[in-house]
């Protein structure tokens, strides 16, 4: 039988603990990441745990338990029953094949993960003339790849810490979505002795880096991090890719991914179809399109494992709960005042029948002058065609012409609104057309104005 021993509190001690077992039993290829910061620990004995996230309603294990291959079915049913007993349902996200077929748990395939064999990266670049134009791309811009000692990584005052905060921080800034915790978090400083962090210079400039760390039982690598500053000349990403490629050859590692690629592959159609809605937001197929063009030696199945009692979609939930860190409603929030394209063109279209409103509506009942009716019409077409002109082309001209346009709306609108209440018996249906009328432009001012500071900082400004 398994003994089991309860979460203990998440001090320097514990993570130790948790990377001797990594050291024996570290197999998965995201087995490091649950030193970083965000996770709990569940021990079961003293050779297995399992790292995972509560959300409130589900324990959700980053990647199988690390333990021996023999007692991952127990440990994994143990870690259930754990969860249950505290009222939590458990799930395990990015469980890889032996996982899998070890412990019969349903599991569903979430993604594919590239892997290759570093040993042979030179043949690789030798068959690929586009791979060896992106490196040479970048040396010719000036891009030097060199790798930081770990010393720099454990001083959080240090220059390099600086400056590779600040380039996470400009990079996330520049995303559609906001950043995300559990698997996807950029912390490139738990245990720098275990780890190799490449950086990627223009001149005195950190225009990107590679963060890479240790999978111990499989002699294997894994490109954890990989971020690239929005101005940074092309074939950066490439050049880092190389320099980590070769130093894992050079160590004789066997193996090399790049991790995960959401959705790729043959998963449900429900998932498929999210996908095609989340494009906006999340590039999945151009993430893909770019791990594939390394050239791989094969693509692995990735997998959400979940116990048979528990449907699919509350494991899917779960598992974005896990990712969102602060609750899925209010990171949605946080996504749309981002402002990302796919906002701005839903402003731009939920204008459309606003207009029409406004053209059909009572006018000496709304205004206090005909003129002004065919005013905000008028007003209204023109920032609707703004709109969609800058959801499908960013222009900051654009942008910054929309924004005080839209700001001005917002103090005219709420002038009028303040002289129509004063001055009118509003019914309770007019009371909700004027607050709707003054929620508009104050939520696209909003959006517009995190869009154009998004944009801002990709732009280095």
């Amino acid at each position: 039988m398994v003994s089991l021993s309860p979460s203990e509190p998440v001090d320097d001690a514990t993570r130790l603990r948790v990377l001797g077992v990594l050291r024996r039993f570290g197999w998965n290829a995201t087995s490091f990441q649950i030193l970083e910061p965000g996770f709990e620990y569940w021990f079961c004995g003293s050779d297995a745990c399992v790292a995972y996230v509560d959300t409130g309603r589900a324990w959700v294990a980053a990647g199988a338990p690390i333990a021996a291959e023999t007692v991952l079915t127990d440990v994994a049913r143990a870690f259930v029953e754990a969860a249950r007993e505290r009222g939590r349902r458990a799930l395990f996200f990015a469980t890889e094949h032996r996982f899998v077929e070890a412990t019969g748990l349903c599991s569903t395939l979430i993604g594919e993960q590239p892997t290759w064999d570093p040993a042979a990266w030179s043949r690789t670049l030798e068959g690929s003339a586009s791979l060896r134009e992106q490196l040479r791309r970048a040396r010719a811009k000036g891009v030097v790849v060199t790798r930081l000692e770990p010393a720099a990584l454990s001083d959080p005052s240090g220059t390099e810490r600086r400056e590779l905060a600040a380039l996470i921080e400009r990079w996330s800034g520049s995303k559609p979505m906001p950043p995300m915790g559990f698997l996807v978090r950029v912390y490139p400083y738990s245990f720098p002795e275990e780890r190799s962090l490449f950086v990627a210079r223009q001149g005195d400039r950190l225009v990107g880096f590679a963060g890479v760390v240790p999978i111990y039982a499989r002699n294997g690598r894994f490109i954890e991090d990989l971020v690239r500053a929005p101005t940074a000349p092309n074939g950066t990403t490439e050049l880092l890719v190389d320099a980590a490629m070769r130093e894992a050859a050079a160590a004789g590692a066997g193996y090399l991914t790049l991790g995960l690629a959401p959705l790729a592959g043959e998963v449900p159609f429900g998932l498929r179809l999210a996908g095609r809605w989340g494009a906006s937001l999340y590039d999945f197929e151009g993430l893909k399109s770019f791990k594939a063009k390394l050239r791989p030696r094969e693509w692995t199945p990735v997998y959400l494992s979940y116990p048979s009692e528990r449907s699919l979609q509350y494991a899917v939930f779960d598992s974005l709960s896990a990712f969102s860190q602060r609750g899925l409603l209010r990171y949605g929030v946080d996504a749309l005042l981002r402002g990302p394209a796919v906002v701005v063109r839903t402003l731009a279209i939920l204008l459309v029948p606003w207009t029409l409103v406004l053209a059909t509506a009572n006018g000496p009942r709304w205004f206090f002058a005909g003129w002004v009716q065919w005013f905000w019409v008028g007003f209204d077409v023109f920032v609707c065609s703004g709109l969609l002109a800058l959801s499908a082309r960013w222009r900051p001209w654009l942008a910054a012409l929309l924004l005080g346009l839209v700001g001005a709306d917002s103090l005219a609108t709420l002038l009028e609104a303040a002289e129509f209440l004063l001055t009118r018996r509003p019914s309770p249906f007019e009371c909700v057309v004027v607050v709707v009328a003054l929620s508009g432009p104050l939520l696209a001012s909003v959006v517009l104005y995190n869009a154009r500071r998004r944009a801002l900082r990709a732009a280095g400004a």
